[in-house]
């Protein structure tokens, strides 16, 4: 008996190798062109935005497309989306007539599969490339879902001038998030990556106005909106110059761009902690203030507010931004910078002796002329009040019992305390009593005195 294994069959070594080809075929990742860094609020909204580094406003992926922009888009380029995979030959076929027709390419035929693997090649469209984008659509339909593949396209179309992307789009022509706008606002949007060099807001507003026309007729026609509702999207206005994007955390933003890769983050899109009316608010605020202030050479201001209850960072606003003034230095983060206290150390000394048994709020220290090898404190007033209870002292913010205070205590407990508060940094040569009262070297920053006073430890970065 012949035990010789038979041929493995070359048709079947055939289409075992067109299978791992087609199988290898799409890259692992289909984009890799730079995004922008996006910032938002705890709440999921837009605080601020940096242009990637290509130069075009391109955000990353979002985790949904807009429904108002889905049938849009279906509507306009694809009807037939949900009932092909990948290609639609009817569409070809059609294409094709309209071509020789016209002698000339007037209509190509593209599914959106197909246009997210031209996107993501960019290549110049030929023949032979027109049928390796059938091929990779139909590999692309096996890999990802639909609505993936409507998130790829949504992230990565062409808008006009630098804008990619629906997101990006919406807020630089219409200053909101794609999920708030109308179905003439959204249309709109939607006749853009047909033409983006030819169409695009501030150019031929006449025949973006009839291309958007013709799209809220036709999702009339195909039930997704009713013909009043067309009609009176037809009369809202097309956007014109692009808008710049919010910049309610700039310094946070920054932060961000410089800590990405010490924090794991793959993605240049986080979510922070941030109470988006509170930040706002407190961006109005210092404002006000540092136009009071600037009279007096004072251009600079920055404030941290965290929640007492579980020390995340609700607010953070590093300095005022106003970078066309170049004099007032506003992308330097106060709150991340190391400087000399000042009477913040005041606070953490009464805290620490009261939580150690020291003194009571209305334990009476001294305030009368001292003298410490040749150290001589005074008050901000250079007065004395004789006796004083410590929380009035502290309320005062008063030099000379702080100093009585800190010899009760000792410098060495306190400089241990102080070691013990992260983001709080001194110099090894400032063990001195003068030194540390006088705060003169000191260097510390806000998030280590909010965590002290607040959290005891439970401060959690704001993202």
């Amino acid at each position: 008996m012949n035990n010789t294994p038979k041929a493995f069959p070359i048709f079947d070594i055939c289409c075992v190798a067109l299978l791992l080809v087609f199988l290898f075929l799409l890259p692992s990742k289909l984009f890799k062109s730079p995004t922008s860094f996006v910032v938002e609020a705890s709440n999921g909204n837009l605080l601020s935005a940096a242009i990637a580094s290509d130069g075009q406003w391109r955000f990353p992926v979002a985790d949904s497309v807009p429904v108002k922009f889905k049938d849009c888009i279906i509507a306009f380029e694809d009807k037939r989306y949900y009932h092909h995979f990948g290609i639609d030959f009817l569409a070809m076929s059609r294409a094709m007539r309209q071509n020789l027709k016209a002698k000339s390419v007037v209509s190509g035929g593209s599914t959106l599969t197909m246009q997210v693997i031209r996107l993501s090649r960019k290549q110049d469209r030929t023949i032979w490339q027109k049928l390796l984008e059938m091929l990779l659509a139909l590999r692309l339909e096996v890999k990802y879902s639909k609505a993936e593949i409507l998130g790829l396209y949504a992230a990565n179309a062409p808008f006009g001038s630098n804008v990619v992307g629906l997101e990006a789009a919406s807020w630089r022509y219409y200053g909101r998030d794609a999920n708030t706008l109308s179905w003439g606002e959204m249309a709109t949007l939607a006749v853009l990556p047909n033409s983006p060099s030819l169409v695009h807001p501030g150019k031929n507003a006449t025949r973006l106005i009839k291309k958007r026309n013709d799209l809220l007729d036709k999702l009339a026609k195909l039930g997704y909106i009713d013909q009043s509702t067309a009609n009176l999207s037809k009369l809202e206005p097309v956007p014109g110059k692009p808008l710049p994007l919010p910049q309610n955390a700039p310094h946070l933003l920054n932060r961000f761009k410089a800590e990405r890769a010490s924090l794991e983050i793959n993605s240049t899109r986080i979510k922070s902690t941030l109470n988006e009316d509170l930040q706002i608010k407190i961006n109005s605020i210092l404002k006000r203030f540092n136009n009071r202030y600037r009279a007096n050479d004072i251009n600079n201001i920055s404030a941290l507010v965290l929640n007492a209850k579980n020390g995340s960072v609700v607010s953070y606003v590093g300095n005022i931004y106003q970078p066309e003034i170049t004099d007032l230095q506003s992308h330097v983060d106060m709150i991340k910078a190391p400087r000399s206290p000042g009477s913040t150390l005041k606070p953490l000394l009464y805290a620490s002796m009261l939580n150690d048994g020291f003194v009571l709020p209305h334990t009476l220290v001294p305030d009368i002329p001292t003298q410490i090898a040749g150290y001589s404190p005074q008050n901000y007033d250079l007065g004395y009040d004789g006796a004083i209870s410590a929380d009035k002292a502290l309320s005062r913010s008063l030099n000379i019992p702080a100093v009585k205070m800190l010899q009760q205590y000792k410098y060495e407990r306190f400089y241990d305390k102080l070691k013990k508060i992260r983001h709080w940094h001194i110099k090894p040569a400032c063990r001195s009593l003068r030194i540390i009262i006088n705060f003169g070297w000191q260097r510390s920053n806000y998030v280590g005195f909010g965590e002290y006073l607040y959290g005891y430890g439970s401060y959690t970065e704001p993202f």
